[in-house]
């Protein structure tokens, strides 16, 4: 049994829960490098850039479990605090985690944790309903967390204005692809998928 993830867990395609801590090692670099491809998907904006970064946060979140979510986005925040392009747009170093979009990323590992977590409680898979409401959750609590310190940078107002109104109908159209590829992945494997 691993140390990472619990043996019984609910939806668990990728078996996770029944991976060795190699396996679920080789998972996490696996996942930094799917999250650091995601965060070039960007539409530039001011002050913070459209990614696919809360997409492919809450899939990690909710395809690794909980645990190894969270472990896997804090070691790709770590690469991002040594210097690699790992973040939106290529950047890295430690001024993202200062600047504009430092909201956002502090609340990165927490949206792949409750993704993850409320997957595991079942909202996911076939209950479509509650799996796009588990990932708008995540992503309005993203939106919550940046907003606030864009809003302690630059006031309520323009931290509204620019941090959290314009990423709302984006946030809803990725929870709802991610609720139908969490379905179809569902039904496709009835079965944890092996690696």
């Amino acid at each position: 049994m691993s140390v990472l993830t619990p043996g019984a867990r609910g939806f668990d395609p990728l078996g996770i829960g029944r991976r060795s801590l190699a396996t679920q090692s080789v998972l996490l670099v696996f996942g930094t490098a799917v999250l650091a491809l995601a965060s070039q998907v960007s539409v530039p904006m001011v002050p913070v850039p459209i990614t696919l970064q809360t997409f492919a946060l809450t899939m990690i979140g909710v395809l690794y479990g909980w645990r190894l979510g969270a472990l896997t986005v804090l070691a790709w925040l770590g690469e991002a605090m040594m210097g690699l392009p790992v973040l939106a747009n290529g950047s890295g170093g430690l001024a993202p985690f200062v600047g504009p979009t430092a909201g956002y990323l502090v609340s990165f590992p927490i949206i792949a944790a409750l993704a993850g977590l409320l997957a595991e409680k079942g909202w996911t898979g076939e209950r479509v309903v509650l799996s796009f409401s588990a990932h708008l959750l995540s992503n309005l609590l993203c939106l919550a967390i940046g907003g606030a310190w864009l809003a302690y940078l630059l006031g309520v107002e323009k931290g509204l204005a620019l941090g959290v109104m314009p990423f709302i109908l984006g946030a809803v159209i990725k929870s709802a692809l991610a609720a139908a590829l969490l379905m179809a992945l569902d039904r496709r494997t009835g079965k944890p998928i092996d690696l």
